[in-house]
């Protein structure tokens, strides 16, 4: 009997870049299949069909995107497993902590914490 994990095993991890298009040509050198400038509903729907073909994939957004209400990108963040999603702060800015831990983090501890760790 065949399980999820056994068919996997062939299946490559697809690594994709979604934002600013400044970031993507060097995404694509690395490898990334790039999504430059991407509208709301483009993100969702390559995350639709991640999700639909059970592939496995490596996402990269910029902060830019993960603010966004996109209902896959919810979804896949909500849900995890094969699909990965990061987010990375646009050129020029100062990293902004945006994940759940970073959040959680923030509310403990406050966010002027994390603003001086971020300096360090």
């Amino acid at each position: 009997m065949d399980t999820d994990q056994d068919l996997d095993l062939g299946q490559p991890t697809r690594m994709l870049f979604l934002g600013d298009e400044r970031l993507a040509d060097g995404f694509r050198l690395i490898g990334f299949e790039a999504h430059a400038d991407p509208d709301p509903q483009q993100v969702d729907q390559i995350l639709r069909t991640l999700l639909r073909d059970r592939q496995k994939a490596f996402v990269v957004v910029d902060d830019a995107i993960m603010r966004q209400d996109i209902p896959n990108l919810q979804r896949v963040r909500r849900e995890g497993g094969r699909i990965v999603v990061i987010a990375i702060p646009a050129l020029g800015t100062s990293p902004r902590l945006s994940s759940e831990v970073a959040q959680r983090l923030s509310a403990l501890f406050g966010s002027a914490t994390l603003q001086s760790e971020e300096r360090s």
